[in-house]
């Protein structure tokens, strides 16, 4: 009975794997539409990927184009794994309808009570933030699990993450809330300190990834 049981749940499986995979890649393409303020839905997520995503490639930590590998197929918690300076950093290029081009660049960083990830996109500036996506693995409902809704991530936009004199600052979560003019602050999490902290961590290590490329490019 136990070896018919594991055969069964073996076949299960592997029949299932296809759209486990499937399922897994729609929801990548609609955290990265997401992240420059493009709704989508699991119908229509590839769709809408194919139209405004128009390029995608590699960084070494250098800045350096790396060819060869797909950006897409780039699992970036496996590569935030692997020692300095043997990471594959991918890029994501959209055109949107008004004809601005917006680059996009993953985020992987730690909150209250486990990983926390998501996608931050830019104007040709490489300094204005047109969007973001952040998504958790568990942290608390109403609280640090507040960063997946979309009220707090369009408080992203517009944001510089370079500063006048050209340092890479980041946006910041600031408790007790940003002032208006504030270009690279917004207000935190209610009773979510430490996931508020955990974004403004992962947003500043994640972007300092990309500086070097960042730099090259980068319009004040």
């Amino acid at each position: 009975m136990v070896v018919v049981v594991a055969i069964a749940l073996t076949i299960v499986a592997i029949q299932l794997k296809p759209a486990q995979e499937m399922n897994i890649r729609i929801e990548k393409m609609q955290n990265i539409l997401i992240s420059v303020n493009m709704e989508s839905t699991p119908k229509n997520a590839e769709d809408l990927y194919k139209k405004y995503i128009i390029n995608d490639f590699v960084l070494n930590e250098k800045g350096e184009e790396t060819k060869g590998i797909n950006a897409f197929g780039i699992d970036f918690a496996l590569e935030m794994k692997k020692a300095t300076g043997k990471r594959n950093l991918p890029v994501f290029i959209a055109k949107m309808d008004n004809g601005d081009t917006n680059y996009i660049f993953p985020l992987r960083g730690k909150g209250l009570w486990g990983p926390i990830w998501g996608y931050l996109s830019v104007k040709s500036d490489f300094n204005t933030v047109v969007g973001t996506q952040f998504g958790h693995k568990g942290e608390t409902p109403g609280l640090g699990a507040e960063i997946d809704t979309r009220r707090f991530q369009m408080q992203f936009t517009n944001k510089k993450i370079f500063d006048e004199k050209g340092i890479l600052t980041s946006v910041a979560v600031k408790k007790g809330g940003a002032d208006p003019g504030d270009m690279h602050g917004v207000d935190a999490i209610s009773g979510g300190t430490i996931t508020s902290n955990g974004v403004s961590h992962m947003l500043l290590d994640g972007m300092k990834l990309y500086e070097p490329y960042l730099k090259k490019h980068v319009r004040l």
